[in-house]
């Protein structure tokens, strides 16, 4: 059955007394007409909603709905309309109701294209909790792929615009180069000594302590010197790393990209990956292996100090039952993983950088991101090259 929609050309004259809005539905010829008049306005929310709660159910009857009596409309009246009409009625009504004052049929569209993701303007979609996490699973899961797919790609041209550049010396960012080795390696260097130390200390510790009641302390060399060359050494300079380098790359590229630089340097013809993606990705493969062998040795000095202390254990014994027990091998596995890690550190941070939309509230939370992609990347490498080893007999 087609609607209609009859109202007034002109609005009635404002009333100096507030008339409370009413609703009726009167029956005709022509299938029922209902009728809104007075002030639907939010000083009389409370009577009208009762209004709308009694003919919610039989709104549907009506085949015209007549504004002609209809004083005063504000958006708490309009979202109540909304809900008594349903909010593709009310979008339909004023797209042929020609003869509405344009800005109630401006409100009411409003209004109603706000309300219309919900069942009759006001009934909230009604979901299972099982459906509600699968949902969200999903889409973390969606996250996760276009994180996984983002990275592959950035790495693929991290590694063209490499190749390309390493074929031109001239085009080498030479002192970029050595400002960010220095700023990710120097800089770097007592933190990294310090920590690795302690817990050099600490693992003595634990080895002597468990040991000692098997009359094995000797081992306890064995068990600082496999732990620092073989994991701890360069998992641990990779974590610190990953806090303290991937966050300061996000958050330098970040800016750029808020300040809207990045877009100049496209903007002079220049590539940003070569010139800023590039310098930061080989300081850090350069610097995270020095690194390494600097937490190799802080380590073993730590747990060979306190060998020294509690178990009469001199550093010379230390050291020959280093030479002799503790292979090379050790040491290679170990600093092989470190510009793997580096490579991947950099690349993150860089990426999560340019990801950033212009805002400062964006520049924290993908430097937040950066940080914790980059230890979590970390560490599964680390736990796939520790099978690969051990199945490879390494």
């Amino acid at each position: 059955m087609p609607m209609s929609l009859s109202a007034d050309s002109t609005p009635p004259a404002p009333s100096s007394v507030a008339r409370p809005g009413n609703a009726e539905l009167v029956a005709d010829e022509g299938g029922g007409v209902l009728r809104l008049g007075g002030d639907w306005t939010l000083a009389h929310y409370r009577r009208l909603n009762q209004v709308v709660d009694r003919l919610r159910g039989r709104a549907g009857e009506a085949a015209r709905v007549d504004l002609s009596a209809l004083l005063a409309l504000d958006t708490a009246g309009a979202q109540l309309i909304c809900g008594l009409l349903g909010s593709q009625r009310v979008e339909v009504l004023m797209a042929e109701a020609a003869d509405v004052p344009a800005e109630r049929r401006a409100l009411l569209r409003a209004v109603a294209a706000a309300l219309s993701g919900q069942d009759g303007g006001g009934a909230r979609r009604r979901g299972s909790a099982l459906g509600d996490v699968l949902e969200h699973v999903g889409r973390t899961m969606g996250v996760f792929w276009h994180h996984v797919v983002g990275l592959v790609g950035f790495i693929g041209l991290i590694l063209e615009t490499a190749a390309r550049v390493m074929l031109q010396p001239r085009r080498w960012r030479v002192t970029a180069l050595v400002a960010n080795l220095e700023k990710t390696a120097l800089d770097a260097v007592p933190i990294i000594a310090l920590l690795t130390f302690l817990v050099g200390a600490v693992v003595a510790f634990l080895g002597a302590t468990v040991l000692a009641d098997f009359g094995a302390s000797i081992f306890t060399v064995d068990l600082i010197a496999y732990s620092f060359l073989r994991e701890f050494g360069v998992l641990l300079t990779a974590i610190i790393v990953a806090g303290r380098t991937a966050s300061a790359f996000t958050a330098q590229i970040g800016s750029m990209r808020a300040n809207e630089e990045v877009d100049a340097i496209r903007v002079l013809g220049l590539d940003p990956v070569e010139l800023l993606v590039l310098p930061r990705v080989f300081a850090l493969m350069l610097a995270l292996p020095m690194l390494t062998f600097v937490a190799m040795v802080s380590g073993i000095v730590g747990g060979m100090l306190v060998s020294a202390l509690t178990l009469d254990i001199s550093p010379v014994m230390f050291l020959s039952r280093l030479e002799s027990n503790v292979g090379l091998i050790h040491f290679l596995v170990g600093m092989s993983k470190a510009p793997i890690f580096a490579f991947l550190i950099a690349v993150i941070g860089c990426l999560e950088g340019l990801r950033v939309q212009g805002s400062a509230q964006s520049v924290g939370e993908h430097t937040t991101s950066a940080v914790v992609q980059s230890i979590f990347v970390v560490i599964v490498v680390d736990a796939i090259a520790a099978l690969f080893c051990m199945e490879m007999g390494w």
